[in-house]
């Protein structure tokens, strides 16, 4: 991303939120990004997954310009190209772990054939250490275990790019500690990690700090 901006258009006075923003992730790369409440975090890993545009400025991934395509074919990038966790686990509560999972794998053309898609289900539960719990619906986990099974949903697609926003928002320290760093052996594997966190410590434990705040992103942690 090169000199991204974004100002938010609403009935009261118009408010810039990103004033030219800078980022380079590269592949197996992990980056956390701290900034308080307000500051533009989510709002810059919305244009980042697609689901927003930038005002100004140019966005390649893979030499491709996102900065301004259109809706169809950002979903369809959404898709191919990222995995999404979010504080909370959006987990259906009617199906399993595996069939949570495997609702990953929907796209245009149906269904994977099914024993591609177990065993691609089977590999991103293990991934998360939760292979075990594949058959249990989300009412019999621990909030820990939930969110590990929406890392595995966000993996299943061996995605590019990870996006976290405040994914251990209502954990407790050590069940969020286990999930920072199951999302951060994926980057082990190739997957670039963009950590959205209020966690000095969790931030740590990604190979780059940046900092959001007046609208930049600066290096390290806010003083």
């Amino acid at each position: 991303m090169r000199g991204i901006t974004k100002t938010l258009k609403g009935q009261q006075e118009p408010r810039v939120i990103l004033a030219g923003v800078d980022l380079t992730v590269g592949r197996g790369e992990s980056v956390a990004i701290l900034g308080r409440s307000g500051s533009g975090k989510s709002t810059l890993l919305s244009l980042i997954g697609l689901f927003d545009r930038p005002d100004e400025g140019q966005y390649l991934m893979g030499g491709r310009d996102l900065a301004r395509i259109p809706e169809r074919r950002a979903a369809a990038l959404r898709s191919a190209e990222f995995g999404f966790v979010f504080q909370r686990f959006f987990l259906l509560k009617h199906l399993t772990a595996a069939q949570n999972v495997a609702m990953a794998l929907v796209n245009g053309q149906g269904w994977l054939p099914r024993r591609h898609r177990r065993t691609r289900v089977l590999d991103a539960l293990d991934q998360v250490g939760i292979a075990h719990l594949a058959k249990h619906r989300p009412a019999k986990l621990s909030g820990g275990e939930q969110q590990r099974v929406a890392v595995a949903r966000a993996l299943v697609r061996s995605p590019s790019l990870l996006l976290a926003d405040e994914p251990t928002g209502a954990l407790d320290t050590e069940t969020g500690n286990l999930v920072i760093e199951v999302m951060r052996a994926a980057t082990d594997r190739g997957c670039g990690l963009i950590l959205v966190t209020h966690d000095q410590a969790h931030a740590a434990k990604m190979q780059r700090v940046l900092s959001l705040r007046d609208g930049l992103l600066h290096d390290g942690v806010m003083a």
